[in-house]
């Protein structure tokens, strides 16, 4: 019998075949091929099939941790296993029958919670905002600006722009100011750089900046200041004008990057004000500043990410909505048009927030149809959140609930009211009848006095469901431990206690970070706790929050993961 042909003599037999069926060139190279990867297949290792197998798995056994799964009991175990994307087993694994392609990592003795939700935030925004995006909510003064920006700066092509543009206000610096010019330049001179706080600025560029700006007829002083309001807007949008689509995906998986390393594994996103002059607003209340955008096209980036199996935390879009109209044309188009619900573990459509109707901002008046937004929510059955900085804003929407709620019972729909730094105890216990919650979000840290609230120990002692969020990254930080740090201390970022009398225990903060946060969305069987059947996301910290001894107050702001683990795939990897 003769031996096995060469490469050459198979293909010179395939060849002859083949042409003798009629088949092209194409369709020969083609099976040609086909042939030489069933080959290599054919050839390659054990070892190799076997990684080819687990690619992509989400089985995990996390073992020698200190894994605080935030249950009733506190209960603290040395080990999970996640298999296929949930939590499996909590504790030893006994005799538990485990996919092959689980993965071991050892904790080496840290401390693991559950991966943190924050429950009101604009991280679509923030990833969609021009430029390559430089957080600076840790930053103590000008020298560390600098610093980060300079990191930011090495792994960025020379000639485009690095940004910083909200989430920090310069009364956390110690200068108690902006960056000049030649401090920018001095971080970053071989690339354009903005730095641009809250809504409206002011703004501060550097040398590169200032001529881009400048093209633009957009004022810039020789220092490298930006004025507030028109300016600062105009030089927003001369950057929003040179964004691409790829350009919004890149900043989008950047702040998802980011919030991975911070710990944050759910981000409820509450959309952004409506861009005035786009089409089809009907109306609308509208503003341009840094909290807006196309609402028609503002989740492309995230959409698209999504089909691609790109997202690394979990995202659940809150539809913000102004109407001015009676009958609000914007508010019902969505309801009646979108799934309630609608997507997966990673992407949900889970409520309607910050905003229904037009909102007393901006000195807009009190909405008369507020109610009418309401019923219409209520009778679709959707969870709703509303923004409220005021005592008055207070009384508007619990008298809102209170009329809805007659006709239409909220108490299963898990509605809430958002920020509320100043309610008192009476208003807590109206909402508290209801069925409703508060979200609180503690972004008085960055710039607040005294008194900037929210009543923390108030809120949580009056037996409402809470939970907390940020609130960022317009005028707060997305980074949850300088949130935490103000719960526990009523300090701000200067070091000034500001909320004296409204601590909370370091386990109550962390708490409404995690096993109170699913209930906003419907979420509490999912996520916010370690137990089995769960969402397999937990974070490793880099040290142990709970130690006071290892971790003084002062210490929770530089609290940050070491391994951030979403849908039982690591994501975020700095364990050493």
């Amino acid at each position: 019998m003769r031996g096995p042909e060469s490469p050459h003599d198979q293909e010179a037999i395939l060849t002859a075949t083949h042409v003798s069926y009629g088949m092209n060139a194409r369709r020969h190279r083609d099976f040609v091929a086909i042939c030489a990867a069933l080959a290599i297949v054919a050839a390659a290792p054990a070892s190799a099939l076997a990684q080819d197998r687990c690619a992509g798995a989400r089985d995990l056994r996390l073992v020698n941790g200190r894994i605080v799964t935030m249950d009733a009991r506190n209960s603290i175990v040395p080990e999970i296993t996640i298999q296929d994307g949930r939590i499996e087993t909590v504790g030893r694994v006994g005799n538990a029958r485990l996919s092959p392609c689980t993965k071991v990592i050892d904790l080496r003795g840290r401390t693991a919670v559950p991966g943190l939700i924050d429950n009101h935030n604009h991280i679509v925004l923030l990833g969609i905002r021009p430029g390559h995006d430089t957080r600076l909510e840790t930053a103590a003064s000008i020298a560390d600006v600098q610093a980060a920006i300079a990191a930011r700066a090495k792994g960025v092509p020379p000639g485009e722009f690095i940004t910083a543009m909200g989430g920090w206000n310069q009364a956390q610096f110690a200068e108690k100011r902006l960056p000049t010019l030649a401090e920018l330049d001095a971080a970053a001179p071989n690339h354009p750089v903005i730095v641009y706080q809250a809504f409206n600025g002011p703004a501060a560029t550097n040398t590169r900046g200032k001529a881009f700006f400048a093209g633009k007829g957009i004022a810039v002083s020789d220092a490298g200041a930006i004025a507030a309001n028109a300016p600062s807007i105009a030089a927003l949008d001369g950057l929003r004008a040179a964004q691409t689509f790829d350009d919004r995906k890149r900043g989008t998986l950047d702040a998802m990057a980011y919030s991975a390393s911070v710990g944050v594994t759910t981000n409820v996103d509450m959309g952004a004000f409506v861009i005035p002059g786009l089409p089809d607003i009907q109306d609308s209340f509208a503003a341009d500043n840094l909290a807006s955008a196309d609402p028609f096209r503002m989740y492309d980036a995230v959409t698209a990410l999504h089909r691609e199996h790109g997202l690394g935390v979990r995202l659940r879009v809150f539809f913000l909505s102004m109407d001015t109209k009676p009958d609000v044309p914007m508010l019902k188009q969505r309801l009646l048009n979108t799934f309630n619900g609608f997507g997966d573990d990673m992407l949900r459509v889970s409520g309607i927030g910050e905003f229904a109707t037009s909102w007393p901002l901006f000195g807009q008046p009190a909405p008369t149809n507020y109610v009418t937004a309401l019923q219409l929510i209520a009778k679709q059955g959707w969870p709703f959140q509303q923004h409220s900085l005021s005592p008055a804003e207070d009384q508007l929407t619990v008298g809102a609930f209170e009329t809805v709620n007659a006709t239409t019972p909220i108490a299963g729909l898990r509605w809430s009211i958002a920020h509320a730094p100043r309610i008192d105890l009476p208003t807590i216990n109206r909402f508290k009848a209801l069925g409703a919650g508060i979200a609180v979000h503690p972004f008085g840290y960055l710039a607040g006095a005294p008194g900037a609230g929210p009543p923390l120990r108030t809120i949580v002692d009056s037996g409402i469901h809470v939970g907390a969020g940020s609130d960022s990254a317009q005028i707060s930080t997305l980074d949850p431990w300088l949130m935490i740090y103000y719960m526990v201390t009523g300090k701000n970022s200067s070091g000034a206690v500001i909320n004296a009398g409204q601590q909370l225990t370091r386990m109550e903060a962390l708490r409404l970070y995690t096993s109170e946060n699913g209930w906003f969305f419907r979420e509490e069987d999912k996520l916010g706790t370690i137990a089995p059947g769960k969402l397999g996301d937990l974070v490793v910290l880099s040290d142990d929050y709970f130690d006071q001894s290892k971790v003084p107050d002062e210490a929770i702001k530089r609290l940050k993961s070491v391994l951030t683990i979403v849908d039982g795939k690591v994501v975020y990897d700095n364990l050493r």
